[in-house]
């Protein structure tokens, strides 16, 4: 869970104990000056929220091994190295490849024809591969604690007491979702690449690779713009396909991980300075 002040990462260790881990946000992406630049500020916290991302792993993965109190917690050289390694074969696979097989193709295609094209290949390898990876049976329990994390984060925003039962009577989609990131960077990248039209493949790889910033930036401020305005009659029909696809993404999670989501929001909260934090992810 992430706050404006302070991220927290709650795990149960092979003795069935919640171990629980803080660490301060940075001022000056979180209640700074970067905060309130549009485009900028969406890339700069998705760079951190990758960070973030990194060391909760790297150290989930020590309580695992029951190594949480050594050198390894959220710090290591190979976990980085591991994380951008993800990064990148995330770029090749979702950004470059689309577009190499689209602009392989023999026919000329108009460049509205063109983004479309390389936009639903995209968005097929994204659906794809999350509904592929779904059958994992450790993936499915990484997929239930997600839907722990948006029920008590729904349980939060809507004033409801903190408590298994509550947490539980709500649902498992919430519109400030990676998922819905994705879904929406798909869709803005077709936009945003129609009036490139058909390059060469070199220049087709290097322009949807410069292209992510500003489709990052883009996806961003439409995130946070169309979550002010999700329960306006006029917003629910645009942000139901982000929502339909966090059906992929989630799982009805069992008791014991909202406990465990409940001590990540629980310990965000304590970190704010009223008690109270307008966004929590």
């Amino acid at each position: 869970m992430r706050g404006t002040r302070r991220a927290a990462v709650a795990v149960r260790n092979p003795q069935g104990e919640i171990v629980l881990r803080t660490e301060p946000l940075q001022e000056a992406i979180y209640r700074g000056p970067l905060a309130r630049l549009p485009l900028l500020r969406g890339l700069i916290m998705l760079w951190d929220a990758l960070g973030l991302g990194i060391r909760a792993l790297m150290w989930s993965a020590d309580v695992a091994l029951g190594e949480e109190e050594k050198k390894g917690a959220f710090q290591g050289a190979a976990g980085w190295v591991t994380g951008l390694i993800g990064i990148a074969l995330g770029v090749g696979l979702f950004m470059v490849l689309p577009s190499v097989l689209v602009g392989l193709l023999p026919v000329r295609l108009s460049p509205l024809a063109d983004s479309l094209l390389e936009g639903l290949v995209r968005l097929l390898l994204v659906i794809g591969y999350i509904w592929a990876v779904g059958f994992l049976p450790d993936i499915q329990r990484v997929f239930a604690y997600h839907g722990a994390e948006h029920k008590t984060i729904n349980a939060y925003e809507a004033g409801v007491p903190l408590t298994v039962e509550a947490v539980q009577a709500h649902s498992t989609a919430h519109t400030r979702c990676g998922t819905s990131f994705l879904l929406t960077v798909v869709v803005l990248s077709v936009l945003v690449l129609a009036p490139l039209g058909q390059l060469p493949i070199l220049w087709r790889v290097v322009s949807r690779v410069l292209a992510i910033p500003v489709i990052v930036g883009l996806a961003y401020e439409w995130m946070q713009w169309s979550a002010r305005r999700a329960d306006r009659p006029w917003m629910r029909p645009l942000i139901a396909p982000n929502l339909a696809l966090q059906r992929l993404t989630t799982r009805p999670p069992d008791d014991g991980m909202v406990e465990v989501a409940l001590r990540a929001l629980n310990a965000v909260l304590e970190g704010e300075e009223d008690g109270k934090t307008g966004t929590v992810l």
